[in-house]
């Protein structure tokens, strides 16, 4: 039977800051302790009252340890991290993890951040990274049993010393959507069916306070969404359609920004079978709305001044006697004929018709994700997102975005001669080609057809981006919900050039 959870919030989290004084040291208003020095300036333990004891301990450890556990002289548990000036958004997110991790294990019920770093700017970029940290390993995933899951301990976190002005609402913020993508990517695809997660979409637009319309099978016949509609004709279940969020914040005027998710809740691969263990875990192939979702809810919670559309193109790819077939050729919302050559490259049937629809409100920019191709995979690992634009000037601003925020995504190529490989004889174009490397390019040329030129437009495939092994950055689970910090700094960054 299909059931509804309820839809996740963030742990309750009391956060202060203050001067750094002799009391910040005592064993009694702590459980556990994140002692920060500056790498490169060892005699920074000077300032502390357990100088000798730290010194000790930091000249015993192996070089390079980083952060490095130990018991206090009063008896609390302390991870001490080495900053260096120039760490990275993803090596500071990376180190914050680490040094709340064994701390977290002890269930403690307050935690404190010392700083004894000489630059505020450092420290309080730290405190945003522990802070990030702190929320995603509190964060429970959805968990299908009879048995409670065990609740968190802690429930206080201070910063004492010199952070400078820490945006910790960013933090907060980013967090919260990170952790909505991950719970909504981990449910089971009978506990996450396009109808269920319309029903997710539509309590927390009504929660939030926006907009919502969906466009389901009747009206996407009635605008001849061929592409989209392809996908579903041998779904048990009439409840696919695209699910359209506006955020509108009070006083905002002119065009939105405009955020698309593919929403694949299961995916079969269609009259191409997958076959073997290769179903398994396709019910993460939503996984690109989920972050869409989930870095509008960051947006909101920050109180963007601007207005953005999230749209969620959510279906099921089944087989069945109506299923499509090879060399069917389907018409798309915008007039493409499109011959189809893989069931299984489904995604980009959806997000066809979605950006299509998308465009017709000429938004400022469109940001789509999707876990689309295993030919990103391939071409970059799982420590990254690949991406293609429709606008040459921004290659190095997607890189600057992904590296400010932690989340590194590379741009690819997307050079319109790629468009012969995908020549039909019987249609407009390809769906994808029969055969060669390079489908991460040739999927981002054909998405580029659905998208007026007059738009500019970010594609992210996060196929290689959405899992990893032992967690990546601030994240501890496998399962990243990767995507929302960057889409954070980037529709930030599109806003303020527009």
């Amino acid at each position: 039977m299909n059931q509804t959870l309820t839809l996740p919030v963030l742990p309750e989290l009391q956060v202060d800051q203050s001067a750094l004084t002799d009391g910040a040291w005592q064993s009694d208003t702590m459980d556990g302790l994140v002692l920060l020095l500056p790498k490169d300036q060892p005699n920074a333990v000077d300032a502390s009252p357990w100088a000798e004891t730290l010194r000790q301990r930091l000249d015993t450890s192996p070089e390079g340890t980083n952060p490095v556990v130990f018991s206090s002289p009063t008896g609390v548990r302390t991870a001490i991290g080495r900053i260096s000036g120039d760490t990275s958004c993803f090596a500071r997110l990376t180190l914050a993890r680490k040094l709340v991790t064994p701390l977290l294990a002890e269930r403690p019920g307050k935690l404190r951040v010392i700083s004894l770093l000489a630059d505020p700017g450092s420290a309080g970029a730290m405190a945003e990274a522990i802070l990030a940290a702190l929320h995603a390993a509190l964060f429970r995933l959805p968990m299908i049993s009879a048995k409670p899951p065990e609740p968190g301990t802690l429930e206080a976190v201070s910063f004492a010393g010199d952070f400078g002005k820490p945006d910790l609402r960013h933090a907060t913020a980013t967090a919260e959507g990170n952790n909505l993508a991950r719970w909504l990517t981990q449910l089971p695809g009978n506990y996450l069916t396009p109808a269920i997660y319309r029903d997710y979409g539509e309590r927390l637009a009504k929660r939030e306070g926006w907009g919502v319309e969906f466009i389901d099978r009747k009206r996407l016949e009635q605008l001849e969404a061929g592409a989209f509609l392809s996908v579903v004709e041998a779904s048990p279940n009439q409840d696919a359609g695209i699910l359209h969020l506006k955020y509108r914040p009070k006083g905002a005027t002119g065009r939105a920004l405009a955020l698309v998710g593919k929403g694949i809740c299961f995916d079969t691969g269609g009259s191409n079978l997958k076959t073997g263990g290769s179903m398994l875990g396709m019910h993460g192939d939503m996984q690109g709305s989920a972050v869409a979702l989930g870095t509008l809810l960051a947006l909101s919670r920050m109180k963007f001044d601007r207005p953005v559309d999230c749209w969620l193109a959510l279906a099921e790819n089944h087989i069945g006697p109506n299923a499509v077939k090879c060399n069917d050729v389907i018409t798309a919302l915008n007039g493409t004929t499109i011959e189809l050559i893989n069931t299984d490259a489904e995604g980009r049937m959806v997000l066809a018709d979605t950006l299509a629809l998308a465009s017709r409100n000429q938004p400022t920019a469109i940001l789509d994700y999707a876990t689309l191709t295993g030919a990103v995979v391939a071409a970059l690992g799982n420590r990254m997102a690949g991406a293609m634009t429709n606008r040459r000037q921004w290659v190095e601003p997607i890189i600057q975005a992904g590296e400010r925020s932690g989340e590194r995504v590379w741009p690819m190529p997307y050079e319109d001669d790629y468009d012969e490989d995908l020549k039909s004889e019987v249609a407009d174009t390809l769906q994808c080609r029969t055969t060669g490397a390079g489908d991460h390019l040739y999927a981002a040329r054909f998405l580029g057809r659905f998208v007026d030129k007059d738009i500019g437009w970010v594609h992210v495939d996060m196929a290689s981006s959405g899992t990893h092994k032992g967690g990546l950055a601030q994240i501890p689970t496998d399962l990243q919900g990767f995507g929302v910090r960057f889409g954070v700094e980037w529709i930030r960054g599109e806003a303020s050039r527009t």
